[in-house]
This record gives C-alpha cells, sequence and structure tokens, in this order.
C-alpha cells in the first residue's frame, strides 16, 4: 500500500462491532481471542490501533513489503477506512474472513490474496477501494499526483505494465492536473482494458473520456512521431 501521510490517529471505535457481536460466542469466542492475541503484538497501546509501525512490523512478519498489492487487498478485505492504521474491529472482519487466527495461518492467506480480486467484480470493488483509502482528510475528494503514480503502480503495474509506465511518465511531466478524482481513477481501469497502445487507433476522443486522458494520448502520437 502507498506510504500513508502524516496525519491525527482515527478516534477509538467500539471494540466489537454488530456484525462481530452477532457471531455464536461458542464458535467463535476461541477464535477471536487468538485474532485478539494477534492484534495486540502488533497495537500501538496508547492509540489502541494497529499504526503505521505496526503494519510494517506485520509486513516483516508475513514476508511482505510494505507496497506489495497483497497488503492493500488485506486492508480491503478488513475494509479498513483509515489509510495506514487497523482497528481491532477491523482486523477481526478480515482475519475472521481470511480464517487466520495465527500468524503462521496469516502469512499464508496473505501469500494467497491476490487469487481474492481474480473475479472481475470483486477486483473492480477493490480498485475503487483502493483510491478511497487513499482519502486522508475529511471532505476530501482527489489524490495528489505523486500517490496516484504509487497507487498504479501497485495496483495495475504487474497486469499493465508497458500503459502504466507510460502513463505514470505523462503524470508527472504535465502541469494540468495537481491531483485526481475517482472518475480519473475508474477512466484509466477503463482505458486500459480497452484501449490498443500499439496503435491507439481504438481510443475514440468523442466518448466520455476525462479530458486527461484525450491529453495523454496527444502525448503519446506526439512521441511516437519523434521516433
Amino acid at each position: 500500500m502507498p506510504r500513508p501521510k502524516r496525519k491525527a490517529a482515527p478516534p477509538l471505535t467500539s471494540d466489537v462491532d454488530s456484525s462481530l457481536r452477532s457471531e455464536p460466542k461458542k464458535s467463535t469466542s476461541k477464535q477471536f481471542d487468538r485474532i485478539d492475541h494477534l492484534f495486540e503484538s502488533y497495537t500501538n497501546k496508547s492509540m489502541g490501533l494497529i499504526d503505521p509501525e505496526g503494519i510494517e512490523a506485520l509486513c516483516k512478519d508475513v514476508h511482505v513489503d510494505h507496497t506489495d498489492v497483497r497488503m492493500l487487498i488485506l486492508a480491503w478485505k478488513m475494509k479498513a477506512e483509515n489509510q495506514g492504521y487497523f482497528s481491532k474491529d477491523e482486523w477481526r472482519r478480515g482475519l475472521k474472513c481470511l480464517g487466520a487466527d495465527t500468524l503462521t495461518k496469516l502469512r499464508k492467506a496473505i501469500q494467497g490474496l491476490k487469487q481474492e480480486v481474480m473475479v472481475p467484480e470483486c477486483f473492480e470493488d477493490f480498485y475503487s477501494y483502493a483510491f478511497q483509502y487513499c482519502l486522508t482528510e475529511e471532505k476530501q475528494r482527489s489524490v495528489d499526483i505523486e500517490t496516484i503514480c504509487e497507487l498504479l503502480n501497485i495496483v495495475l503495474g504487474s497486469e499493465f505494465p508497458t500503459q502504466v509506465k507510460s502513463l505514470i511518465e505523462y503524470l508527472k511531466i504535465q502541469n494540468d492536473y495537481r491531483a485526481l478524482t475517482m472518475d480519473h481513477w475508474r477512466n484509466f481501469y477503463r482505458f486500459f482494458k480497452e484501449v490498443s497502445f500499439v496503435d491507439l487507433q481504438s481510443y475514440d476522443s468523442s466518448q466520455a473520456w476525462p479530458v486527461i486522458l484525450d491529453n495523454f494520448v496527444e502525448w503519446l502520437k506526439e512521441k511516437e512521431e519523434k521516433h
């Protein structure tokens, strides 16, 4: 996941959310005890949350870099609301869903997390979540270009390496946008799926593409003509 910007910690919520309270106690109490014990091993005690340092320690223990897409998928499984922080409710939700109540089980589950987003509907939900997870301030609607570039590389870099590299190059040199919205973000994925980079003939600027993609295609064509 992108390295979180420095900010105040989110407010504490109750220890157990309603969806977890409704579970039969006999079948879940021991599992939750183990999940809670694991949570405490990474918790910032003064905050009652796993903070960025705790997440880095977790990454080390599960042998995954913090920039690995699987850590972002883990946050998605938890439905984590605040970048760089996991609450006990979120931790319980995610680990129960993964069936991981020990470090060994969690390490194994994380290794296979990419399978969780192989279904197109699941990936689209995860893709939207990835953008929302980067909205770190109240009423924030856009994400800065630097973070968008990191996110593109993490989320789409393995599937569309050439396209992502070109778009990141363009985003870093253009001067029209300092931040991008969810609409831009969703259209990047649609663009990569629908448009061939070989000749760009499948790109129709009369369709409902955002202006930044019109400009990107023009930049690509100009770049190609120079070679």
